[in-house]
């Protein structure tokens, strides 16, 4: 027999095993893996139709059993015990055939979404680095307790049961291309409850927040045209603004994984629609929690100041329609990054401080998933404006215990009838409890901005080092 004839007979073997074998998983579920603590964690797969399938894990004497359905999917409920950094084992059955599961630790799942600041791995983007990178890496060893699986940008225009993504341990070959922000997320989490930490990053660098919404719900937005959107995509290879991708090729396959909540870092690509935004980033909000079956917690992440063009506000209102999000999403929160920028950023969109916002999303899980009341998360933000004369005086909700610098409050801009804005003056005032702000330029002053730009710095911190949130105390329609 020739050497081709062999790998021929060799290639058949394998064909015929692999048709014989119905047994099968996603690779989501499989050695490495987190599940979720003291919940039904749902384990899934493949076998033949109607076929038996025994689910037996160690932590347990019983096993669970569930029947494969006419399209031989199975999916089956896994009570878990208390997180542990104890190594476990799964053994699932039928018709014969097994596979066995090995080091699951039961611990927080989370699950991270959105477009390239959540994507960005903390080797980096070109020319764009992450802040203390070469630290993360060289102490990855020691947390043992942490892991991430990172779902491949793949697109499809039907929703697919299987994708690419297995779970990976700490180790620096692997952490050198986690997403950043997760990973300084998921070692603080780790760091405070002491319990082992698994995130699933699925994330696309340009993605729309339309591109991770299902068909049906897609095609009822009046602005999208489906039907040239979807000859497009036939035509060419995914783009990272298509519509419906990324739900169906990235997310629907892992679906059913149980989680404890979301974080989201998104909205570049959507900046000029803040109006229709804000209704569907609540809709995927609410497909994430139906998915789950519980309110689960979302943190979504402020958009980062960069020159997003227009009248030099465009960002600035994003923003605004983020913070307001918080009204309409129980058990839901923004974190606020403005101060997590370089002045030399202004034309980098991928900020390089990682750490504070991951770190940030960490604080906010910690005090309203996890009730740590002793922590504070929540930051100081704009209530009410009073014009006394020539003098503006802003009261702020969030910073009860006080504000400084006491000095040299910088962002501030005032207008007055012309709505013509101009730098202002701004200092503490102790016994009001306020920031008083003035500026010379303005004879009539009517209305009071902070940071209500693409990109504008400010300096303004709650005692708990928590920023300011931007704000502006008008409704004017555009910036002159």
């Amino acid at each position: 027999m020739n050497i081709k004839r062999l790998f021929l007979a060799l290639g058949l073997l394998c064909l015929c095993a692999q048709l014989q074998a119905k047994l099968s998983l996603p690779e989501i579920i499989g050695d490495n893996m987190v599940l979720q603590q003291q919940s039904n964690a749902r384990i899934w797969g493949w076998s033949n139709p109607g076929a038996r399938v025994s689910i037996r894990p160690s932590w347990s004497s019983r096993a669970v059993q569930v029947k494969a359905d006419a399209s031989g999917k199975w999916i089956a409920a896994l009570p878990t015990p208390k997180a542990s950094y104890t190594q476990h084992s799964i053994v699932i059955e039928s018709a014969g055939e097994k596979i066995s599961l090995h080091n699951v630790l039961i611990g927080e799942v989370w699950f991270a979404s959105g477009q390239s600041n959540m994507e960005m791995p903390l080797n980096g983007f070109w020319n764009c680095p992450v802040e203390g990178a070469n630290e993360v890496l060289a102490s990855a060893g020691k947390w043992k307790g942490v892991r991430m699986v990172t779902i491949p940008k793949t697109g499809s225009l039907k929703p697919e049961e299987r994708v690419e993504g297995k779970w990976q341990e700490s180790l620096p070959q692997n952490v050198r291309w986690w997403s950043a922000t997760s990973t300084f997320f998921a070692h603080k989490l780790n760091e405070v409850l002491d319990i082992p930490v698994g995130v699933i990053v699925c994330s696309w660098g340009g993605s729309r927040v339309e591109s991770w919404l299902p068909e049906e719900i897609v095609r009822g937005y009046e602005d999208i045209d489906f039907e040239t959107e979807s000859t497009k995509m036939e035509q060419t290879w995914w783009h990272y603004s298509d519509v419906t991708i990324m739900y169906n090729a990235m997310y629907h396959p892992i679906k059913d994984y149980t989680v404890k909540g979301f974080l989201w870092y998104q909205g570049e690509s959507n900046v000029g629609k803040e109006d229709s935004y804000s209704e569907r980033f609540q809709t995927l909000c609410q497909l994430w929690r139906a998915d789950q079956g519980f309110e689960a917690p979302v943190f979504w992440v402020e958009l980062c100041p960069w020159f997003y063009g227009g009248d030099g506000t465009s960002g600035a209102r994003f923003r605004e329609m983020q913070h307001g999000l918080e009204k309409k999403i129980a058990n839901g929160k923004m974190i606020c990054t403005n101060d997590l920028v370089y002045p030399d950023e202004d034309i980098q969109i991928h900020p390089r401080n990682k750490r504070g916002v991951g770190e940030r999303l960490a604080y906010a899980a910690l005090c309203k998933t996890y009730s740590m009341d002793a922590l504070r998360c929540d930051c100081p933000c704009f209530r009410e404006l009073i014009i006394n004369g020539k003098m503006l005086e802003i009261y702020l909700d969030n910073a009860e215990d006080g504000l400084y610098p006491w000095k040299g409050l910088e962002g501030f801009e005032v207008a007055g009838p012309d709505r013509v804005f101009h730098p202002a003056y701004a200092w503490l005032d102790t016994d009001r409890k306020c920031i008083l702000v003035s500026c010379p330029d303005v004879q009539w002053p009517q209305a009071v901005r902070y940071c209500f730009r693409d990109f504008q710095l400010g300096n303004v911190r709650n005692v708990h080092g928590l920023p300011l949130i931007p704000f502006r105390s008008d409704d004017w329609p555009a910036l002159r």
